[in-house]
């Protein structure tokens, strides 16, 4: 199938409707710009079970449930500075239910919340700060 478009079902049924008319495949293919093997199971499918209808319960399921979900936003309204891995634990120790970061992360943006990044620099101590303003102070001058 051409860009991993998911057929509706008015296509299914045309499609469906002229191989039964005894239109061949390949002429099908080249008209809905479908690759062979879509078509191909398409008609396996309306022969074994006379419909053309998606099974139910296809596709991967979800990392976490609609409750967990509610349970990371309401987290991460609470404690604003956590970041993604912290609620990631956090959720473990509530619920048992293992979840990545960038799932957290992407939970999370599906209600409009950011996690926080943690920052990549080193925090300077007193005496850093110190040292490099007097250096500033030298320079200025």
């Amino acid at each position: 199938m051409s860009n991993h478009q998911r057929l509706n079902d008015g296509m299914r049924w045309r499609i469906s409707g002229r191989l039964k008319a005894d239109q061949s495949q390949v002429q099908i293919c080249r008209e809905f710009n479908l690759t062979p093997s879509v078509v191909c199971n398409l008609w396996k499918q309306f022969q074994d079970t006379g419909s053309i209808e998606r099974k139910t319960g296809q596709g991967r399921s979800r990392a976490t449930t609609a409750t967990e979900d509610r349970y990371l936003s309401i987290i991460a309204r609470r404690n604003r500075g956590a970041t993604a891995s912290q609620l990631s634990r956090d959720l473990y120790a509530a619920t048992e239910t293992r979840v990545s970061r960038v799932t957290v992360s992407k939970r999370l943006h599906e209600t409009g919340l950011f996690a926080r990044r943690p920052a990549v620099c080193v925090p300077l101590t007193s005496t850093n700060r110190r040292v490099r303003f007097a250096w500033c102070r030298e320079r200025r001058d």
